[in-house]
């Protein structure tokens, strides 16, 4: 009885064993193939990759003065996905945006407390 079970547990194990070492299929590796032959996508204007860098470091100095609004944020975001895109006036316009936006919320540090009351 116990040489019936190890023969089948040894038939089990060694039958997994080749099913774990099968190559992967070449539909897998037919996408990274295809995005070599792709041609090369326009590069970010240097402009662009000036406005992003400096919108990049205003937002990191609002939100260190915690002044960061969520909108210059987004704008921040929408502009470092168009860099990815390669969109050169999308990122000059968000990055131009998120640092308006940053430097409206470092001026608003300066604005005096409201009191409610006496």
């Amino acid at each position: 009885m116990s040489r019936i079970l190890f023969a089948l547990t040894s038939a089990a194990l060694i039958g997994l064993a080749g099913c774990a070492s099968q190559p992967a299929s070449t539909a897998a590796a037919k996408p990274a193939a295809t995005k070599a032959a792709e041609p090369a996508k326009p590069a970010l204007s240097a402009e662009a990759q000036a406005a992003l860098a400096a919108a990049r470091a205003d937002v990191k100095a609002a939100r260190a003065k915690n002044a960061l609004w969520t909108t210059a944020d987004n704008a921040l975001k929408a502009a470092e996905a168009a860099a990815e895109k390669n969109d050169s006036a999308t990122v000059l316009k968000q990055s131009r945006f998120a640092s308006e936006q940053v430097r409206l919320g470092m001026e608003q540090l300066s604005y005096p407390m409201v009191k409610m009351g006496d």
